[in-house]
């Protein structure tokens, strides 16, 4: 159950959480950790949430449970701005494509990734730069997280998991990178029922699998989402 999957999660936990703008994340996921209400969290995510500020990975900021976020696009949520510019938040930015290879890298048990993006910016302070080939590049360190919390489609009881449009976007990597990876579903299914070329996922990498909202459920939830929001008229 949800319930188990966060029974040790502590406070300082580091946490990826899957999804972008809100798009194919684990919203009863972040609703428990919300509820259970565990401080001083980092939070590595593509965005800082869906700009409707009650939605997502903005929960947490409006609860006041973010010490840190880890991410590649931080403007889209005001509360987290807001908190940043108080000196209540850390933001550590990277662009996005380097953001994703740091924790691809970390998944796979690499080192680091060698990038020339960010070269001549901000981006640069800090790193080591390194010339391959008479070529400079950034090392870029690999990310991984104590959670990570995924959204797929599908699940069965094995752990393997089917993704479903703009949920592949981040979720399949970030399950590589937790330490405790838990994929919410819109539906468990049996052993067998995903046919082997539609896992996104394999099971060696899930370590739980819980009921997210059914898909019918999911849909009005965006649908409204994006009416109040003025995306959708």
């Amino acid at each position: 159950s949800l319930d188990q999957a966060v029974e040790d999660i502590q406070d300082g936990a580091t946490i990826m959480l899957g999804g972008f703008l809100g798009v194919g994340a684990p919203l009863k996921s972040i609703d428990k950790l919300v509820e259970i209400g565990v401080k001083d969290l980092t939070i590595i995510s593509l965005a800082s949430g869906h700009p409707a500020q009650d939605f997502d990975v903005a929960l947490l900021f409006k609860n006041k449970q973010v010490k840190k976020l880890i991410t590649s696009h931080a403007g889209t949520c005001r509360i987290a701005l807001d908190q940043y510019a108080n000196g209540e938040l850390e933001i550590e930015y990277f662009p996005l494509g380097s953001f994703v290879e740091k924790i691809r890298a970390g998944g796979a048990g690499l080192g680091g990734v060698l990038t020339p993006t960010g070269l001549g910016t901000l981006a640069e302070e800090g790193k080591e730069k390194l010339t391959i080939q008479g070529k400079e590049f950034l090392l870029e360190l690999p990310l991984r997280a104590d959670f990570a919390f995924i959204k797929g489609y599908r699940g069965d009881g094995f752990g393997n998991i089917q993704y479903r449009g703009v949920a592949l976007s981040s979720n399949p990597v970030m399950a590589t990178a937790g330490d405790f990876t838990v994929a919410e579903v819109n539906e468990i299914v049996d052993v067998g029922s995903i046919q082997p070329e539609s896992v996104g996922t394999p099971s060696v990498f899930v370590h739980a699998v819980v009921q997210g909202h059914p898909f019918e459920t999911h849909k009005k939830i965006y649908t409204d989402l994006w009416v109040r929001s003025k995306q959708l008229k």
